[in-house]
């Protein structure tokens, strides 16, 4: 069977790299071009390298994953590494908060009207989780965005986020370090508080 490719406009390059829309992405993963094993995620157009994990980000995954599902409200899911769909992106957050359940998202993977808050983890990850991923979240207009930071124990919480704009960002950032409760608001309402330690090995 011969599978036909879509239509690959030129998005512009960077350094000679190749733009791909999340249409074309899902079609190379469809058409088995690209599979778990290449370990990438597309930002903004570009295919990127995932960064490897060592044992205190799984370990940070597993204690937060497990203080969260205790608490979300109903109607509410945790979706751990896995996709979701955004204009020009596809990433795969460490930690995504999302309406409804798995039965939701059995054809396609969270936008962002059903994504409530986005965690990523973060050690050397730290200036990309801030700059590129912050960016993308923020001009996607995800309400709340969250780097656990394992180097110096604290979490980072972005909300307010300006939507598409030239220069999309977060207004508001605060930084939470041990012994500090840090509230989780979904909807505009706080769900949820949780102390720093909890969430960190």
């Amino acid at each position: 069977m011969i599978v036909t490719a879509p239509p690959l406009p030129m998005l512009g390059t960077m350094a000679g790299f190749r733009r791909f829309t999340v249409n074309e992405y899902h079609w190379l993963i469809s058409s088995g071009f690209l599979t778990e094993d290449d370990d990438l995620e597309l930002i903004e157009g570009y295919l990127v390298h995932k960064m490897a994990r060592n044992l205190q980000h799984d370990r940070t995954i597993q204690r937060s994953n497990r203080k969260l599902l205790t608490t979300l409200p109903g109607g509410w899911d945790l979706r751990i590494q896995s996709a979701i769909t955004l204009i020009e992106s596809e990433p795969e957050p460490d930690i995504s908060v999302v309406r409804g359940d798995d039965s939701m998202y059995d054809r396609n993977h969270p936008t962002p009207p059903n994504i409530g808050a986005v965690m990523e983890i973060a050690d050397s990850s730290l200036p990309g989780d801030r700059t590129d991923k912050g960016r993308i979240y923020a001009r996607a207009g995800i309400p709340l965005f969250w780097i656990i930071k394992l180097i110096d124990r604290q979490i980072e919480v972005y909300e307010e986020p300006s939507g598409p704009t030239a220069l999309p960002g977060y207004a508001k950032t605060t930084i939470y370090k041990p012994g500090d409760t840090i509230p989780l608001t979904l909807d505009g309402t706080v769900v949820a508080t949780f102390a720093l330690d909890d969430l960190m090995p």
